[in-house]
């Protein structure tokens, strides 16, 4: 089993799944189809399945062109939102393709069609990946659009959490470097948090992924994974698991972006005065 992983949009990843004995593939979260379909004729695989987490058009908006581009093509999903689906699913269902296994996981919160897929290959030596849309990133987790800080705790405690450690976590956006900021401010001593931050920092700067983590990993960076720490406690103010998760994602949709340095021209263009007309007629 073979994960490409397909940086699209702005900060966006879908993933190619190739089972590399047949060359059959799936894909999850197909949003930008001419490159899937560019990595597809690269990689010389033919499309079996979609595999989507949720409705979002940042993760779903593909779905109908391929599958008018591709006759029989199966689009799978827990949310009659998502556009083209041919089989929705439910929680614990497992589907196999070719050698992969696939079960799976619901996950309500950012929507409440969320799901998530977890893939295996019996008798492989590999890790088992995990696709996890926008229920777990790398270092942080989804705003709740459509649910609760309860969904959300059962999500990455019960459903995702109790997954094997050397879970690889491919999630469904490249966010890592400011969640793992907003994690250094609720953890300022943790060690991992610093070392996983400059290493992300280093992979921004390259244009390269940071992901797959693992889930083992997640446990030792991840504050919505550590709502029992002590130092997330104190940080929040909170003691229950379920409001420390609750107080985090509300301090994490607050965390601002660093202010960004004026460009240069735009400053000189003020300075001189060029703007001036524009301004005067509002």
């Amino acid at each position: 089993m073979k994960v490409k992983v397909i940086s699209v949009l702005e900060d966006n990843y879908m993933y190619l799944v190739i089972e590399e004995s047949t060359r059959h593939a799936l894909a999850v979260d197909a949003a930008v189809p001419k490159r899937l379909l560019e990595i597809i004729r690269k990689e010389d695989v033919v499309l079996r399945a979609i595999l989507t987490t949720h409705h979002h058009w940042d993760h779903a908006r593909g779905n109908e062109e391929l599958a008018q581009l591709l006759p029989g093509l199966q689009v799978f999903g827990a949310d009659e939102r998502i556009g083209a689906l041919t089989h929705r699913v439910s929680h614990g269902q497992e589907l196999s393709f070719g050698a992969i296994k696939v079960r799976c996981l619901f996950t309500p919160c950012h929507t409440s069609g969320h799901m998530c897929y977890f893939m295996w290959e019996d008798d492989s030596p590999d890790a088992p990946a995990l696709f996890s849309g926008d229920t777990l990133f790398v270092g942080g987790c989804g705003q709740f659009f459509e649910g609760t800080a309860e969904q959300m705790h059962t999500n990455l405690t019960q459903t995702l959490g109790t997954l094997p450690k050397d879970t690889k976590v491919f999630c469904g956006h490249e966010c890592t470097v400011r969640n793992l900021k907003f994690a250094l401010k609720v953890e300022p001593e943790n060690e991992v948090v610093k070392e996983k931050l400059a290493w992300a920092k280093q992979r921004d700067d390259e244009d390269l992924p940071t992901v797959p983590s693992t889930l083992q990993e997640e446990f030792l960076y991840n504050p919505f994974l550590r709502v029992t720490e002590e130092a997330v406690q104190r940080f929040t103010g909170r003691t229950d698991p379920v409001e420390v998760l609750r107080a985090l994602r509300s301090h994490r949709d607050n965390f601002k972006k660093p202010k960004e340095r004026p460009n240069p021209q735009a400053m000189l263009a003020f300075d001189w005065g060029l703007f001036g007309p524009f301004l005067e007629k509002k």
